[in-house]
C-alpha cells in the first residue's frame, strides 16, 4: 500500500474503470500500449495528475499550461488542442460516471511509437500517445492530520543542464531511487537536497517550513513548477503571511516551528519529523490555517470553472 501523502482509500470500482487511449475508451483489463511506445521504452513524455472536485477538474488551466510548456520544451507535438484535451478528460470521466469528488486522473503524453528501440526522436512513426487513467481515489482520512516522517536521501535534484527538474517528465528514476531510500529508512518520503546542499523538495511533493510566523520554501531552481505549491504561496501572501522562496539548509529545517508538504493529491499535509528531529506531535496552527485557505481556493476555482 502506498504511504505518506499518497495513502488512499482502496475502491473496487477501479478494477473496471474506462481508460482513454488516444481518444478511444477501453476497459482497464484491455488497456494496452505498444512496447515500442516512447514512454515505455525511454520515459520520453510529460504528464499531469489532476483532481476532480465538485464535478470540475481543479486548476485545469494551470495543469494544461504546464503540460504544454513541458511538451514544447522537449520539442514534442501533443497533436491536439487544449480544448480537445479538456473535452476528452471530461468524456472519460462521464464514461465512468465520475461527477463529484474523490477522483484523480493521470494524464500522460508520450512522443509516440518508435520504429526501433533508439532514442533519436526521428524514428518516431506515429503521433503522440495520449492516455488518461481516471480512478476513484480519495486520500486517507488521516492525511490532513497524520504527521509525516521524512528522511533526507543522498539522491540530489540535479542541474537543469543534466535533466531539468522543472520538467514533469516520465523519467522519474531519481525520484524513485529517493523514494526507495526513504522507505528503507522507515520514512514516508525522501527529502531531497540541491547540488549545493540546500533543501530542494521531496521525492513526490513540495516541502515548506514555518519559521517565526514566516513560510519558507526552496528557491524553486531545483524542483518542479508545482501547481499546489504555487497556489499555497499565492493564498498565503493574500492572507498577509510572509512567504520566502530562498535557499535554506537542514539546520533551518531541524529548528523549524512547523513543516508541511504540498501536492495535487493530498493538498497540504503536516510533517512531524525530519531525520529523527521532532518538529511536532500534532498539526500546527499555520498548517491548519493553510489547509483551510487551500480548500477555500479549491472551491472557488471549480466554482468559477465551466466544463465542455
Amino acid at each position: 500500500m502506498t504511504q505518506g501523502t499518497h495513502l488512499y482509500v482502496p475502491d473496487e470500482r477501479n478494477e473496471q474503470v474506462i481508460i482513454d487511449i488516444n481518444g478511444e475508451h477501453v476497459p482497464r483489463p484491455d488497456a494496452k500500449i505498444s512496447v515500442f511506445d516512447s514512454g515505455f521504452m525511454l520515459g520520453d513524455g510529460v504528464w499531469e495528475g489532476i483532481r476532480l472536485h465538485d464535478g470540475r477538474l481543479a486548476f485545469l488551466d494551470r495543469h494544461l499550461g504546464r503540460l504544454w510548456r513541458g511538451a514544447k520544451a522537449i520539442h514534442m507535438d501533443i497533436g491536439i488542442t487544449r480544448e480537445e484535451m479538456e473535452r476528452r478528460l471530461y468524456a472519460v470521466l462521464d464514461a465512468n460516471g465520475m461527477r463529484g469528488d474523490g477522483v484523480h486522473i493521470r494524464l500522460m503524453v508520450t512522443r509516440g511509437i518508435r520504429s526501433t528501440p533508439y532514442q533519436d526522436p526521428r524514428v518516431v512513426i506515429t503521433p503522440a500517445t495520449i492516455v488518461m487513467i481516471p480512478e476513484w481515489k480519495e486520500p486517507a482520512p488521516e492525511t490532513a492530520t497524520r504527521m509525516l516522517k521524512l528522511a533526507t536521501v543522498h539522491v540530489r535534484r540535479g542541474y537543469p543542464d543534466v535533466q531539468d527538474p522543472m520538467l514533469n517528465s516520465h523519467s522519474k528514476l531519481n525520484c524513485i531511487t529517493a523514494c526507495i531510500q526513504a522507505a528503507q529508512a522507515g520514512a514516508d518520503e525522501g527529502l531531497m537536497l540541491d547540488p549545493h546542499g540546500f533543501v530542494a523538495t521531496c521525492n513526490s511533493t513540495h516541502f515548506f517550513i514555518v519559521k517565526d510566523g514566516e513560510i519558507w520554501t526552496s528557491s524553486g531552481d531545483y524542483c518542479l513548477d508545482g501547481i499546489t505549491r504555487g497556489v499555497v504561496i499565492e493564498i498565503a501572501r493574500e492572507a498577509g503571511i510572509t512567504v520566502r522562496e530562498r535557499n535554506f539548509s537542514l539546520t533551518h529545517v531541524y529548528g523549524a516551528n512547523e513543516a508541511f508538504t504540498t501536492g495535487t493529491f493530498a493538498g497540504v499535509a503536516p510533517v512531524g519529523s525530519v531525520d529523527g528531529r521532532l518538529l511536532g506531535e500534532s498539526r500546527g496552527p499555520m498548517v491548519e490555517r493553510l489547509q483551510g485557505l487551500y480548500l477555500d481556493r479549491l472551491s472557488r476555482d471549480v466554482g468559477e470553472r465551466q466544463r465542455p
